[in-house]
């Protein structure tokens, strides 16, 4: 499957084998469908994949999907694991983050990026274990974590994290950078205005990219906060932040509570804030929130949603101000 083509239902081929396969080897069984036939069972397995993976849930299987079954097909020890560009990807280079923070190295974001962070934690590890600090993640370090795997729990990670929200926190001179489509322009300008009255450097990304650019250039600015207004794949609305199955983001957690809480008087469905792994959660290195407040198909809450434009946008802005600034602990949402 090429990375811009799209498997849907009624897709026949090999790809659609291919597919199912790898559904397959996951424990995702796409039965009774016939080999290399894209129907009910194979949507149905497709779903399930998805939202055990806390990625975009819409039964269609496009790069975010593809990317994500090639990259839990890898276990720790199947290949070496180093710093290289593109960075290395995949389940096996979370569970090496995850041990490297439970035994108090930080690798930083569980997020299955093998980037300069977790070279260090390994470098680290290495030393301490009298190994080569080489950073490859090769048979000697990973025996080495495997032995010592059982000694430790938590995350040195999460525990930074929270450390550096303790404290005073002010919106006023953080830079936040608003990703909206073109669909939400109005409001996401709308936003921006809120949140620079409140004192914030905000900037308007109205292009609607695909997550990874939106990622890299949030990176590019070294913005402090990524919020994104957009339509999702099911009704409802969702403050979504980065959370994988060892690891959530605690900053992200609290804008997202802080949103939600401040929408709700605003929408007709309670929003609810979520933990999941969308691309761009995965790679902006700051807090980010994800904010999908309709179905797409439901022109009706999209007009909704424009009509009472300046109304959501003073409530999200005063949803980030509750989130950054409050010392208030939202509870742990379950993921």
């Amino acid at each position: 499957m090429s990375a811009a083509s799209v498997l849907r239902q009624g897709a026949r081929g090999e790809g659609v084998r291919d597919l199912q396969n790898r559904l397959n080897a996951l424990g995702f069984a796409p039965a009774p469908d016939p080999a290399g036939i894209y129907g009910p069972a194979t949507f149905a397995a497709v779903r399930a994949f998805q939202e055990a993976r806390g990625i975009r849930v819409d039964g269609a299987c496009g790069p975010e999907t593809w990317a994500a079954l090639v990259e839990s097909g890898f276990a720790l020890g199947d290949r070496l694991l180093y710093d290289r560009r593109p960075m290395l990807r995949g389940d096996d280079v979370a569970d090496l983050q995850h041990r490297l923070n439970a035994l108090g190295f930080d690798a930083g974001r569980e997020d299955g990026i093998f980037g300069p962070d977790t070279s260090r934690a390994l470098q680290d590890f290495q030393r301490n274990a009298g190994l080569a600090p080489d950073g490859i993640g090769g048979p000697e370090a990973v025996e080495a974590l495997l032995r010592l795997g059982g000694m430790a729990a938590g995350s040195v990670a999460e525990v930074r994290e929270r450390e550096s929200l303790r404290g005073p926190r002010r919106v006023r001179g953080m830079r936040i950078y608003v990703a909206t489509g073109p669909e939400l322009h109005g409001l996401g300008d709308a936003l921006v205005h809120r949140l620079t009255d409140l004192g914030a450097d905000a900037i308007l990304d109205p292009s609607g990219a695909d997550d990874g650019d939106l990622a890299a250039a949030a990176n590019d600015v070294t913005a402090d906060l990524f919020v994104s207004l957009r339509l999702g794949p099911e009704p409802g609305c969702r403050c979504i932040y980065f959370a994988s199955p060892h690891f959530q983001s605690e900053g992200g957690r609290r804008v997202a509570s802080g949103i939600a809480s401040e929408l709700a008087p605003w929408l007709p469905v309670e929003p609810e804030p979520v933990g999941r792994a969308y691309r761009v959660l995965r790679e902006t290195r700051m807090a980010a929130v994800v904010c999908e407040l309709a179905a797409e198909a439901d022109a009706e809450a999209l007009g909704a949603l424009v009509e009472r434009g300046g109304d959501i946008a003073r409530a999200a802005a005063a949803g980030v101000r509750v989130g950054v600034e409050s010392d208030y602990d939202p509870p742990v949402i379950s993921r």
